[in-house]
């Protein structure tokens, strides 16, 4: 069998096959699917390891489609490259290094995301991108009204055009706004189409549904929640996916000393944030289911403070979404257990 390293990036490739005598065949293509189809098309089918990248998913199904047998490894995983130097680093190099971690087995394979949850992951990315731009557009006339003494009274994002346009502004700053409040106006639309077609994705999937029965969880951020994870069974239980999304204390710790820090903050940036969201939500709701919750949260706020209280109510969240999906069950306040000091 032959054993084959790409280095993958945007517009050129280097491809490293190691034979059985263990004769090196190196060439740098175009990242494309025809130069892919050329270079190893017509070779006997062998194993593949490329990096885990934005292109490694349509080039791993390119060359299974050659019939190849495609491995997408992590690339934070030291030991694929344990010969690696700053000084020395190649794209050859690298292509090297990943066919000889192909011929050893010394690779982890990352999980690659069913088509499904990828295209929702696609919508969850471009609404992000959306909501971002909606945010610095706020915060931008936010600023611009107060140079001239103004202020915009608090309120939803989504109504922030409305109460600006309230507001007794002198003529020429109207007119320095108009553009921006003319894009909130659009930005507020695409927002809305986007929020209804991952709720729509959502209704369709029965796991999606349960999920938002959980205080705080809406359409968006239980479909973010199944996109990021995508099988519950790839994790050991809670605290796994907790530390997964980066929501658990840092630590730096020795015989000497033991020390916690902020959280990692490893993982899905758009899940955490959202999370964190949800989490705010709980702790301003008024619902009873949502009551114990935020009773714990207040409790830990006593000790530690209101903005550490909400980031370990979005770990407890994480944690409680993971749970749900595992038993295939709703949310059950009456089942949430006690929690102790050293979690939070």
């Amino acid at each position: 069998m032959e054993y084959v390293g790409i280095d993958l990036h945007k517009r050129q490739s280097q491809i490293c096959i190691v034979r059985a005598g263990g004769e090196l065949i190196e060439v740098t293509v175009a990242t494309t699917r025809e130069r892919f189809g050329a270079a190893l098309g017509r070779r006997a089918p062998g194993r593949i390891l490329l990096e885990a990248s934005t292109e490694s998913e349509w080039v791993a199904q390119c060359l299974e489609g050659l019939g190849h047998e495609v491995i997408v490894a992590d690339p934070n995983y030291a030991p694929m490259y344990p010969e690696r130097r700053r000084r020395v680093k190649t794209n050859r190099r690298d292509a090297q290094t990943l066919a000889q971690a192909c011929r050893l087995g010394a690779y982890r394979p990352a999980h690659r995301v069913s088509a499904a949850q990828r295209t929702i992951r696609q919508q969850l990315t471009v609404r992000d991108v959306l909501v971002r731009t909606r945010t610095r557009a706020i915060a931008m006339t936010g600023a611009l009204v107060r140079s001239e003494g103004l202020r915009v009274r608090s309120g939803p994002a989504e109504q922030f055009r409305m109460r600006v346009e309230e507001l007794p502004l002198p003529a020429s700053l109207r007119a320095t706004v108009t553009p921006t409040l003319t894009l909130l106006a659009t930005l507020e639309r695409e927002i809305g189409e986007a929020d209804r077609a991952i709720a729509a994705i959502a209704a369709t999937d029965p796991m999606v549904t349960r999920l938002t029965s959980a205080p705080g969880i809406g359409p968006v951020t239980a479909a973010a929640y199944v996109a990021t994870l995508d099988r519950a069974d790839r994790f050991a239980g809670p605290h796994q996916v907790e530390s997964y999304l980066g929501l658990v204390p840092s630590e730096a710790s020795s015989a000497d000393y033991h020390r916690r820090g902020h959280i990692t903050k490893a993982g899905n940036d758009r899940l955490r944030w959202l999370l964190v969201q949800a989490a705010w939500s709980v702790w301003r709701s008024t619902r009873a289911e949502a009551q114990p919750l935020r009773a714990w949260a207040h409790a830990v706020a006593r000790r530690r403070g209101k903005c550490v209280a909400v980031v370990a109510l979005a770990r407890r969240l994480a944690g409680i979404l993971f749970a749900m999906w595992r038993d295939e069950s709703v949310f059950n306040s009456a089942r949430l257990g006690r929690r102790t000091k050293s979690a939070v």
